[in-house]
């Protein structure tokens, strides 16, 4: 019988090291298929809670933010590029181009979570695409609802949450949940709510990790 893993995955849809964390993570586990089985729950983290509506440009945020230059910053996007290319996820060449307040999207994502596992990985997958794929507004509610749409979940309802304040202080009370637990960076794994793997990690240190955790014995009182 395969070991049964907890995974929490805290990320921000508009963080790109987490959309290749991601498909790396994933690809460990259908490496350990028969081995490891694992549900993947879409933990809350906003890089930029501050961010006014309409964004920033990219080159101008990331100078002010990290202090690095424009050539600094393509060399980066190309590691990034190349990086997502082997692990299946296609990033646009030309980079995100702006970056967005992403709160809104965190909400929709929680209703997806309670909807199910499955309909909540299809939302961050389209978000994920919608920002780094295409380039896309992601504090448009236009584009959030079309991810909706993309992921086979009600457009309507998605509608009247975005319309409301519904699973604002959710988010926000996971989003403080992680943080106060040293969360200061995404993507951060969390396996069985005890083990955590730090950033956009290869495909073999997950699986390696996965493996080594999955081996481990079950803590006294589990």
């Amino acid at each position: 019988m395969p070991t049964k893993l907890k995974i929490d995955f805290v990320s921000d849809v508009s963080c790109p090291w987490c959309a290749i964390g991601l498909a790396a993570l994933e690809q460990a586990l259908q490496r350990l298929a028969g081995e490891v089985e694992a549900v993947i729950h879409f933990q809350p983290f906003e890089l930029n809670p501050g961010m006014p509506a309409g964004g920033q440009d990219i080159t101008e945020h990331l100078t002010q933010k990290y202090g690095s230059t424009p050539a600094q910053q393509a060399q980066i996007r190309e590691t990034i590029r190349q990086r997502g290319a082997d692990v299946g996820f296609t990033f646009s060449l030309e980079g995100r181009g702006r970056i967005y307040n992403t709160f809104h999207a965190h909400r929709l994502l929680h209703w997806a979570g309670e909807v199910g596992p499955t309909p909540q990985r299809a939302l961050k997958m389209a978000l994920l695409q919608a920002c780094h794929g295409h380039r896309r507004a992601m504090d448009d509610e236009a584009v959030l609802l079309d991810a909706v749409k993309q992921a086979g979940l009600d457009v309507e309802q998605a509608q009247a949450i975005l319309a409301s304040e519904a699973f604002a202080q959710e988010v926000r009370e996971r989003e403080a949940f992680y943080t106060s637990h040293g969360i200061h960076a995404v993507p951060a794994v969390i396996i069985n709510n005890r083990h955590l793997i730090s950033g956009g990690q290869p495909a073999a240190v997950f699986e390696q990790a996965l493996r080594q955790i999955a081996a481990e014995p079950e803590p006294d009182g589990a």
